[in-house]
């Protein structure tokens, strides 16, 4: 069986399946981005990104200059190569339950584009479970291909670093489904942890899930000590220098982003919701923005203040505000205060304004993504920071 190209990449202009894309077009694979957004095709076949990815920008120039990487909305590219990378995971529901059927749905949009001797590769987060659906769908339409789960294990931000450097753990439930996964990783590195799909399933949303907890557990320490008059940080500073047993202690702030909470949800739907810890870190990291509020409603009266939230991002340094617990805040003190000003450097949303506008116009300023532009503001204004990045912020 002869195909054109390489790759094909289902997904392949979001922030998963560009880097991966681009990685693998840097070591010398052809690859096809396939995605139904016209507008990021037509960028990224412009030789630009469509968001921000640090050391992503110039393999992406030359890769697409040279031909190895391009994109396209025709679906018929699934057909055209020997890997197909489905860059879609399990989402949750407005009940938060895991909706099963989204990856066999977006598999199945595709299916007479499918042919035998592919390796058809899940790489985004599933359900547990999910890669044996897709093994009985395509057993159900009666093709030859192999199916292997590859979870992506990247930081956004750092996806051109950790693609290289982080073992990729290959899962399928047959020898060669799990030779053929391998030896497609091996282009970006050697370190090959092979699991069984339910194994491999179950390894991402752990590792999620016990991310999102070490976070709930610092913000419920935060809570404690600011809530008894006591720096949190200081006493963070004090446990981890140079205690190795507790390096890993976060520091407080939002934990959000498209895929922490989503998982900690999913654990618990697969646990038949016997997931007391899970549900306990939800309700301390989704609380985290109504606490603020509620803590500042103590001391200030805040439908006398302009309030000003700094980044509006889910993280620092990114201009992703994919389920961002700063819009959230937005959202409470829009009932609470005279005026809401937001602000962000990398965002791009028509509601924000200018830093300087907001720093000159807020009685009150909010530290919402720890962005390193606010390290050091020339302001007077009391801020309120929880993440201990400006140094002089106030006490919630």
């Amino acid at each position: 069986m002869s195909f054109d190209r390489d790759i094909v990449i289902i997904g392949g202009c979001g922030r998963v399946g560009l880097p991966l894309g681009i990685a693998l077009a840097d070591r010398g694979h052809t690859v096809t981005l396939y995605d139904i957004n016209e507008k990021a095709v037509n960028v990224v076949n412009s030789g630009v990104l469509p968001f921000d990815e640090e050391g992503a920008a110039g393999p992406l120039r030359e890769t697409v200059g040279n031909g190895l990487l391009r994109a396209t909305t025709d679906p018929a590219s699934v057909g055209d190569a020997e890997h197909v990378i489905v860059i879609v995971g399990t989402p949750v529901d407005e009940h938060l339950n895991p909706r099963l059927e989204a990856v066999p749905a977006a598999i199945e949009r595709c299916e007479r584009y499918l042919r035998d001797g592919q390796l058809l590769i899940l790489r985004s987060t599933v359900h547990p479970g999910v890669t044996a659906l897709t093994e009985k769908l395509i057993s159900r339409l009666g093709r030859d291909i192999d199916i292997a789960f590859c979870p992506e294990r990247i930081a956004e931000g750092r996806a051109m670093t950790e693609l290289y450097e982080l073992p990729q753990v290959v899962s399928a439930r047959t020898p060669r489904a799990l030779a053929r996964a391998e030896k497609l990783f091996r282009a970006l590195t050697d370190q090959i942890v092979p699991l069984l799909p339910e194994e491999a399933e179950l390894a991402k949303l752990y590792t999620n899930v016990w991310r999102y907890i070490k976070f709930a557990t610092a913000n419920q320490f935060f809570m404690i000590a600011n809530d008894a008059g006591l720096d949190y940080e200081r006493i963070r500073h004090a446990i981890t220098l140079d205690y190795p047993r507790a390096a890993d202690m976060p520091g407080a702030g939002f934990a959000a982003g498209p895929c922490l909470f989503k998982d900690t949800m999913q654990l618990a739907a697969f646990n038949n919701n016997n997931f007391v810890l899970g549900h306990s870190a939800m309700l301390i990291n989704e609380g985290l923005p109504l606490y603020v509020v509620s803590r500042l409603e103590l001391v200030h009266d805040l439908s006398n203040l302009t309030v000003g939230i700094l980044g509006m991002a889910f993280k620092g340094g990114s201009d992703d505000t994919r389920e961002s617990l700063a819009y959230k805040l937005r959202k409470i003190l829009m009932m609470k205060a005279k005026v809401v000003l937001c602000t962000d450097p990398y965002v791009r949303d028509e509601r924000l304004s200018p830093l300087p506008e907001v720093l000159e116009s807020a009685d009150l300023l909010v530290v919402a993504a720890p962005h390193q532009q606010y390290r050091d503001l020339q302001t007077d204004k009391p801020i309120v920071d929880i993440w201990g990045l400006t140094g002089h912020g106030v006490r919630v």
